[in-house]
């Protein structure tokens, strides 16, 4: 039995990671301040004899340690995501993406744990417009959230070459799901289609719809980081992994893939409008993902593609948001 901790467990990725887990028969504990979490999302395992819910913030260095104490593993997935939160409120991103992490790194250190893996972002590329995108190539951050990712990674770096802290980020792709949120101003684009069209109502895409974007379904999430956790390869460790499928989906094309599955449970989906707005601000144009270092060091094989990936959570929103 491992012992983990998952930080922000009760968010999307960090409360299916702790049905993996739990699963899989280890130990699980979660840090969570319910900012963007939402208990509901782990109720069902409060009572499970695995598992454990410590409620406070990761801005506060005493709860870090209290949460790191006796862990074998710290899985970080706590953090403010969104671009355009980051735009409209860089100090409180920074406060916990940055400021957050470090405490959480130092916790991890004097706890002793074995490895710390980390929610790292594709953001990090940039402006960068190379394609495929290479671990070892990136761009000049385009947003407040994209420089704290960034920060993230050369933070875990610098405490594996200084205190020996095995470290490994994973460079999410627009990750998408079960349990991933419609609702709020920042939800991700996928859940917000989605509820959007099986409400009859027309989906707004940013810009021409051409951009284009890596979509990564949940199930290669929970795979890159339990491989990563529990991998003996000594090369494979101390370094950042693209955390995708290694194909990329237009907005355009993203909608038609929603309208065909969701015309499925309720025909009338299939004639609803598409309406442009206006680009976003800090919106990177091509997101395609190379994971050759993923297959090679981790022997990551995606289970899920894009049309594989959205049947399901199609599937999992018309059951339960329906």
């Amino acid at each position: 039995m491992n012992k983990i901790l998952i930080t922000g467990g009760a968010g999307f990725i960090g409360s299916n990671l702790c049905d993996h887990f739990i699963d899989k028969g280890d130990h699980v504990t979660v840090l969570d301040n319910f900012a963007i979490g939402f208990k509901h999302n782990i109720d069902h395992l409060i009572n499970h004899p695995n598992f454990n819910l410590i409620e406070g913030d990761i801005r506060d260095l005493e709860t870090c340690h209290q949460a790191c104490h006796g862990q074998d593993y710290i899985l970080h997935q706590a953090a403010l995501g969104s671009v355009p939160r980051s735009i409209n409120d860089p100090i409180t991103s920074n406060d916990v993406n940055v400021g957050g992490f470090l405490n959480m790194l130092v916790a991890a250190r004097d706890a002793k744990v074995k490895r710390f893996i980390y929610a790292a972002s594709s953001s990090t590329y940039g402006d960068s417009a190379a394609l495929p995108k290479v671990e070892e190539v990136i761009g000049k951050p385009l947003s407040p959230y994209a420089i704290t990712k960034y920060v993230n990674e050369l933070y875990a770096d610098v405490f594996s070459k200084t205190y020996g802290l095995e470290c490994i980020g994973l460079r999410y792709f627009n990750v998408f799901g079960r349990r991933q949120t419609p609702n709020g101003a920042y939800a991700a684009v996928i859940p917000k289609f989605v509820i959007q069209l099986m409400n009859h109502e027309s989906p707004i895409i940013n810009g021409t719809g051409d951009y284009s974007r890596d979509f990564t379904y949940i199930d290669n999430v929970l795979q890159m980081n339990e491989k990563a956790m529990l991998s003996d390869n000594i090369d494979a460790i101390n370094t950042v992994y693209n955390t995708a499928v290694g194909d990329r989906t237009t907005l355009n094309l993203l909608v038609a893939y929603l309208k065909e599955y969701l015309s499925d449970y309720d025909p009338e989906i299939k004639n609803i409008e598409i309406i442009h707005g206006p680009q976003r601000s800090g919106d990177i144009p091509h997101s395609l993902a190379s994971i050759d270092k993923a297959k090679n060091l981790l022997n990551y094989k995606p289970s899920h593609d894009i049309k594989k990936g959205l049947q399901e959570a199609v599937e999992w929103y018309w059951a339960n948001l329906k």
